[in-house]
């Protein structure tokens, strides 16, 4: 993957706009100095860069009925069906994670259900038929804290220093 260049201007409308994805543009130019169209070119020009990757709600699973939330290592009988898998994932609304991993899985999902009996359906009706030669559940009691990764400078080894 390549390493984007961030200048000191960027990384500090990064850390902004990571604190509160709301805040205005205006807000922002003004905490850096700079006009309101620099950030909008600034803002544009990350985005083209693939460093943001847009703005959403967070909605929480909870409020809305999703009472149980999983952790699913997954196991193939065969590799080569990792596209097929990841298809037929991609296709179940409640899977909201996959990751292709080493260790003890080729692939670790996350996953919201109703409750233990609606999870087990998926499992058993969903995710079953992918073609698995095991599977392990971990279940969330509860998610502690979610954050943002800080927004540190690189050195030229590729080891982060201290923020500014």
């Amino acid at each position: 993957m390549a390493h984007q260049n961030l200048d000191s201007l960027d990384k500090k409308i990064l850390r902004l706009i990571a604190e509160d994805a709301r805040i205005p543009f205006l807000e922002v130019a003004r905490a850096c100095n700079v006009s309101g169209a620099a950030i909008h070119q600034r803002i544009q020009k990350l985005s083209n860069q693939g460093v943001l990757k847009g703005s959403q709600f967070i909605i929480d699973p909870e409020k809305i009925g999703y009472e149980t939330c999983a952790y699913i290592g997954l196991n193939l009988k065969n590799p080569e069906d990792f596209d097929n898998a990841l298809a037929v994932l991609q296709q179940i609304p409640e899977v909201v994670e996959c990751h292709y991993t080493t260790g003890d899985y080729d692939m670790f999902i996350k996953i919201y259900a109703l409750n233990n009996h609606h999870l087990l359906n998926i499992i058993h009706n969903k995710l079953q038929p992918l073609g698995l030669a095991r599977s392990e559940s971990i279940i969330s009691f509860h998610s502690a804290f979610s954050r943002q990764l800080p927004i540190a400078d690189v050195t030229t080894d590729n080891t982060a220093d201290e923020e500014e």
